[in-house]
């Protein structure tokens, strides 16, 4: 059984999408250590990021967006920027994208992953809108995760037909700016992210 795949897209893939890539499994793991200390996330759930440009390829992330992955209690090892590529698009069950622009990318690159495709922003709103009373019941076991998320997707996609994402769903891009800019959108990042976690890993408090 694979892992349920986030995919975050930005345009250079070292400011916003690495952002969302650790802050995503930071969250998932203080929730999963509340709720089965023993789990294993690396089991449930997989983060990676990528960038629509190209340029910042191979690439460590841009040292403000690193401080505040590190100042929330993330890790930033390991992090390399990536082209986006369809076959990373093929793999993932979710692509959360930065912008609504980067979104319209993604349709073009790969019109298949158009249904698990969303700007980041506007994902959370419509989470907020669904009732997960309608989604399996979930777990911590790989099985049981997978197709609460993978419903968690469905319902979503169909909410979304209700409207389309606001320019206020974009995240201002942060880079070439100061520690503060960075600081706002990585809070930004964190209160979008909330929302997926509360549902795909549901009975137990954030860790504050």
């Amino acid at each position: 059984m694979m892992a349920f795949t986030v995919l975050h897209v930005c345009m250079g893939n070292i400011c916003r999408s690495p952002m969302a890539e650790r802050l995503l499994v930071l969250a998932a793991q203080q929730r999963l250590g509340k709720q089965d200390p023993d789990a294993d996330l690396d089991d449930l759930l997989v983060s990676r990021s990528a960038g629509t440009g190209g340029w910042h390829e191979g690439e460590e992330m841009n040292p403000p967006a690193a401080r505040q992955i590190r100042l929330r209690g993330a890790s930033t090892e390991g992090f390399t920027a990536r082209k986006l590529t369809g076959a990373q698009l093929a793999e993932a069950d979710l692509v959360l994208t930065a912008t609504a622009d980067q979104s319209d990318y993604v349709h073009a690159l790969l019109p298949g992953a158009s249904s698990r495709t969303f700007v980041l922003g506007h994902f959370a709103r419509l989470l907020r809108d669904l009732d997960p009373k309608g989604l399996p019941a979930g777990g911590t076991d790989p099985e049981s995760f997978a197709a609460r998320a993978a419903a968690l997707v469905e319902a979503a996609d169909s909410l979304r037909a209700d409207g389309e994402p606001l320019p206020a769903d974009d995240l201002d891009d942060p880079w070439g700016r100061g520690d503060q800019t960075f600081q706002r959108i990585g809070d930004d990042i964190e209160e979008s992210l909330f929302p997926l976690v509360d549902v795909l890993l549901p009975g137990a408090p954030r860790s504050a």
